[in-house]
């Protein structure tokens, strides 16, 4: 089962490579020689992390040199392996998308999209960070507790009942940039209810997406100046409201979760370089939405 798995990734993947990926390759010479295939790379990369959980490079080049020598005969050694890898950073990106493109979206509903953030961490927050700074802040999680260095994922998704979102926008920002980093890419969609957390809670985008006919919902946050009579008062009606508003958009909180226990997505600190955190950003969650069509 998992040599078919294997073949029919790299079918794939060859098939999107030549329609599409190859440009966006950082490539310097047209000479290739003997060299294992920028095909070969990737399906390497992802099924060794999708059927072999091997997260890190490092253990993705040796269990695929141990057991996937007779597939792969050209394999290079760790440091040529690492740097092919990054020259293809900008291809994981483009690759994510095509492949949520494949997934079956019967049962989406295209009028509900779900919000929501997480961390990726490159180092503590006692710690200097120094890795891919052109990328990276020190930022704070609210939901663990801790400072941290290193960048936001951020992630709208379409609403599927009872299922894992359709994730719809992927990015990454500096940790230190606010959830409402966004705005930009929600303010341009039309008719559409978006559901988050308190975070996306701002008066200035919910009229700005009100002018696309569109609504933003968030479970009610405290106001300033509120006498707490008043707070008494309104306490069971907005209580009921923010277990409706959180029901509806826990699935991107699972979908995170997901990630995490398939990929290890949340933890970076291997990386050395701006284009090694896109390959381990992107490159995971290629991985993982390979998982839902292989």
């Amino acid at each position: 089962m998992n040599e078919i798995k294997l073949i029919a990734l790299y079918y794939y993947i060859c098939e999107w490579y030549n329609k599409e990926l190859r440009w966006h390759c950082q490539r310097f010479s047209n000479y290739r020689g003997d060299e294992i295939t920028d095909e070969e790379i990737l399906t390497i990369y992802l099924f060794t992390i999708m059927e072999e959980e091997k997260f890190k490079i490092k253990s993705i080049h040796s269990h695929a040199k141990r057991y996937f020598h007779s597939w792969f005969p050209n394999l290079p050694s760790y440091p040529s392996f690492s740097t092919r890898l990054n020259r293809l950073a900008c291809v994981f990106p483009q690759l994510v998308q095509l492949l949520i493109n494949t997934v079956d979206k019967t049962d989406v509903n295209f009028n509900i999209s779900v919000l929501d953030s997480m961390p990726i961490i490159t180092c503590s927050g006692k710690r200097r960070g120094k890795v891919a700074s052109e990328l990276t802040a020190k930022g704070y999680c609210s939901t663990k507790k801790i400072h941290y260095y290193g960048v936001k994922l951020h992630g709208v998704g379409f609403y599927r009942k009872g299922k894992l979102p359709l994730p719809e926008i992927l990015k990454i920002t500096p940790a230190s940039e606010h959830d409402l980093t966004l705005r930009h890419d929600l303010i341009e969609v039309k008719s559409r209810s978006f559901f988050a957390d308190k975070a996306y809670s701002d008066n200035d985008l919910i009229h700005l997406l009100s002018l696309n006919n569109s609504i933003l919902l968030t479970p009610v946050k405290k106001k300033k100046g509120e006498s707490k009579e008043y707070r008494q008062f309104c306490k069971a009606a907005d209580d009921l409201f923010s277990t409706a508003v959180s029901r509806i958009r826990q699935p991107i909180e699972s979908l995170f979760n997901w990630l995490i226990e398939k990929t290890d997505i949340q933890k970076a600190s291997k990386v050395r370089s701006a284009k090694g955190l896109i390959v381990h950003v992107f490159g995971k969650i290629a991985a993982a939405i390979a998982l839902w069509i292989f």
